[in-house]
């Protein structure tokens, strides 16, 4: 993100944890066909990025609306894995940090417990200063294979579906390219064939925000969701192919951003026919007031919160 104030406040501690070369190696298995807009309330969607380097991504689910027992967040995404680079090969890697593997390898009690609420838990992909993102694939066989590791992973730890943030690759290190206008495009639409049900969604930000489109294919098109990504401001993301109801133009970091501040991103959301809304930096203190604020506009109802 361009404003250092608004950026994600945890980020210095995920790439002193993520910047190793370690790859992992995963299975391949089949893909389940589950639908990835279940609807769980009135209102529009509720998605939460959460830190699990320093924050535990079970509180997403200890927030319900006080009427009706909804959970609040639709979406939790797990805040976030890597895209590196393998001098030795030139290839893209997936490479999941110690915190981010802590919480796969426990899915059981990390990631279940909010599925078996109705919740959808996305695992979220960063660069990590190494030269490989999403924009500088080269061939669509190398863009398919960083999609069929993606796929293995989601597969594998059966999560809802991947969420690409096209930060901090640092094109060009390790004497890797520079964006080109096909590579997105390319990744995108071959993560989709690999999982045709599940969730696909797109921080709107960096190259790949500009790349959305190539040889009459849209990104658009192919997946689920896109939200804005500077926190504390209301902007639709300019995303073809995608509906109002699948954009989230409110975006708010719930350490930072005021509760007026929130509150008004929440009216025009709705009074715009948005319908996502997206929260970032979730700790463990209780924000079941703040919370409220915009529930009340969104849901017509406040939040309880159960430890």
């Amino acid at each position: 993100m361009k404003l250092k104030p608004i950026m994600h406040t945890s980020l210095a501690l995920l790439l002193i944890t993520s910047c190793q070369k370690k790859e992992e190696t995963l299975p391949t298995t089949e893909s389940t066909n589950v639908s990835p807009n279940a609807v769980t309330k009135s209102g529009g969607k509720s998605v939460c990025y959460v830190e699990v380097n320093s924050n535990s991504l079970l509180n997403t689910g200890k927030y319900t609306l006080t009427t009706g027992g909804q959970q609040l967040f639709d979406i939790a995404i797990i805040f976030a894995a890597n895209i590196n680079y393998n001098t030795t090969t030139q290839k893209a890697v997936l490479y999941n940090n110690p915190n981010v593997r802590n919480v796969l390898v426990n899915r059981n009690t990390q990631v279940v417990p909010l599925q078996n609420k109705g919740m959808k838990v996305l695992l979220s992909i960063l660069g990590n200063h190494q030269g490989a993102g999403f924009c500088n694939f080269t061939s669509r066989a190398s863009a398919k294979a960083f999609a069929q590791q993606l796929v293995d992973t989601v597969n594998y730890y059966s999560l809802d579906g991947i969420d690409f943030d096209d930060e901090y690759a640092d094109y060009g290190n390790n004497g890797t390219g520079q964006p080109n206008d096909s590579s997105f495009v390319l990744l995108v639409d071959e993560l989709r064939k690999l999982m045709p049900a599940k969730i696909i969604s797109f921080y709107y930000y960096g190259p790949a925000a500009s790349r959305l489109s190539y040889g009459g294919k849209r990104v658009g098109d192919l997946i689920d969701y896109s939200w804005n990504a500077i926190y504390g401001t209301y902007s639709v993301p300019n995303v073809a192919g995608l509906t109002k109801s699948e954009l989230a133009p409110a975006a708010v970091n719930i350490a930072s951003t005021s509760q007026s501040t929130a509150n008004s991103l929440a009216t025009q959301t709705k009074n715009n026919g948005y319908g996502v809304y997206l929260w970032y930096n979730l700790g463990s203190t209780n924000k079941a007031t703040f919370f409220s604020g915009v529930s009340n506009i969104l849901y017509g109802s406040s939040v309880t919160y159960t430890p």
